[in-house]
């Protein structure tokens, strides 16, 4: 990597001074963050995060942003749960701008369950190569999204994206919508 930071879009609202401050100090450390509050829109969430990171969700971010880093940042954004207590109160999207970009959802009710899915988040690494076969998966993808199956206690493709088409992902197979 460079000497120059990457730019890091962080977008939000419902988050404290203090809250966006901790989060803040931790992704400016290696990013040029570029903060955009955000007005509440008409939904049921009290709190939004929308992080992009500039680079591929791959082994070597993991390896250049470091295994404590991103530990702390994990425990970060449970902590961010935990302070609002249960229901859908927190929205975190997560995005790794890469070929194709890998965004990750994740909106659960119950604690537990959330803390899990950020845990579990990394693991998705190992199943890249299956889920992004080249046979298995539309041509031209530029964009897999994932959500967090409270029944199975998985992350798993919800849709993809390419220029012309949407996909979803359903009864192991894709289909366009």
């Amino acid at each position: 990597m460079s000497a120059a930071k990457l730019p890091l879009s962080l977008k939000f609202y419902g988050v404290s001074p203090w809250e966006l401050e901790v989060l803040y100090s931790l992704l400016h450390s290696l990013f040029q963050v570029e903060e955009d509050s955000q007005e509440q829109p008409d939904e049921d969430f009290t709190t939004m995060i929308d992080i992009v990171f500039p680079l591929a969700f791959s082994d070597a971010f993991f390896k250049w942003f470091g295994n404590a880093r991103w530990d702390k940042f994990k425990a970060i954004l449970k902590e961010l749960k935990r302070r609002r207590g249960g229901g859908k109160t927190l929205r975190i999207y997560m995005k790794f701008i890469g070929k194709p970009s890998i965004k990750f959802t994740l909106d659960l009710d119950n604690r537990n369950l959330f803390d899990a899915a950020i845990e579990k988040t990394d693991f998705v690494l190992e199943l890249l190569p299956y889920h992004l076969d080249p046979h298995k998966i539309p041509a031209s993808i530029t964009e897999v999204m994932y959500y967090f199956d409270d029944r199975t206690g998985r992350w798993n493709i919800n849709s993809a994206t390419s220029e012309n088409e949407t996909y979803t992902f359903s009864q192991n197979e894709w289909k366009i919508t």
